[in-house]
């Protein structure tokens, strides 16, 4: 699967079978523990057009965590985890560790 994006700053993503005859034959294995990062606009839409629309099986629902994302997780047949990402507010405690309190 090639993703391609046009415009100002074009990008190509892909994402080959381990098998594919493109790929050195030492590196012909399955991938373990590797993680894409996908920021999007709206992170629940995408749920809502990925998993509940297009049947992605997902690894982890949506959810929002302390340190300012919300995202959730789906996996490509080949093993490979997405994150797709909002960036939302962390949350005061965790902002705290960082900003300070004040004092």
């Amino acid at each position: 699967m090639s993703l391609r994006r046009a415009g100002a700053l074009p990008y190509e993503l892909a994402l080959l079978d381990y098998r594919h005859p493109t790929l050195p034959e030492a590196y012909r294995v399955p991938v373990r523990g590797l993680l894409l990062n996908f920021e999007v606009e709206d992170v629940d839409a995408e749920w809502e057009r990925l998993v509940v629309r297009e049947g992605l099986r997902a690894e982890l629902e949506p959810r929002s965590e302390d340190f300012g994302q919300r995202h959730f997780i789906v996996a490509d047949p080949n093993g490979v985890l997405i994150d797709v990402i909002t960036p939302i507010a962390p949350s005061t405690e965790y902002a705290d560790q960082y900003i300070g309190s004040g004092s």
